[in-house]
């Protein structure tokens, strides 16, 4: 098990998988971490479809035109939904629950990619949440925020390069314009 330092500067995107199946607990643990995330006063409006089914991935991946080739190599998608008519923050409660999936994936030495459904759209110009609710049979009060792609990586990813770092985005108090910070720093 890693340290929550090296998990969040160690899970990075996976887009190449291998071939290797997960095991029934692996997929358990994914989706247990994502029941487990909190939720405004714990409404919990989202709900996961999970697909293992080749061909469906195959469909899945031709959500949009960039970014979702990925899923059709993928041992798992989860497909992210949340229900509308539950909370009016269901965009982030189901974001805090994707990224618990993702790290508790990181855990277990997988690798995943979140693949954005809301508000894009399909190579055809349709919109990629009716195009997936379509294929999956998803009831019209939930709406479809993403689809993560799960499984063994192809090659290992290099961690996060702490040098890269943004700490201009840090601002101590108030918020301070670039000059306003410059000007500081030089005093």
């Amino acid at each position: 098990m890693k340290d929550f330092a090296s998990l969040i500067k160690e899970r990075r995107s996976t887009r190449k998988f291998t071939s290797q199946l997960l095991n029934p607990d692996q997929v358990a643990a994914i989706l247990k971490a994502g029941l487990m995330a909190p939720a405004s006063k714990r409404k919990n409006p989202w709900q996961f479809v999970v697909v293992e089914d080749k061909e469906m991935l195959k469909k899945l991946s031709a959500c949009k035109p960039h970014g979702a080739a990925f899923l059709e190599g993928c041992a798992l998608a989860v497909v992210v939904l949340a229900n509308v008519m539950e909370s009016d923050v269901w965009i982030e409660d189901a974001s805090i629950a994707s990224i618990f999936m993702q790290l508790q994936a990181e855990d277990l030495g997988l690798g995943s990619c979140w693949c954005q459904i809301r508000n894009r759209q399909t190579e055809h110009e349709e919109d990629a949440s009716q195009y997936i609710r379509g294929l999956l049979n998803i009831p019209y009060q939930l709406e479809v925020l993403s689809v993560i792609g799960f499984g063994y990586k192809e090659q290992p990813n290099k961690p996060f390069d702490e040098s890269r770092l943004q700490w201009e985005k840090i601002h101590l108090g108030t918020y301070q314009l670039p000059e306003e910070k410059a000007e500081k720093d030089e005093v």
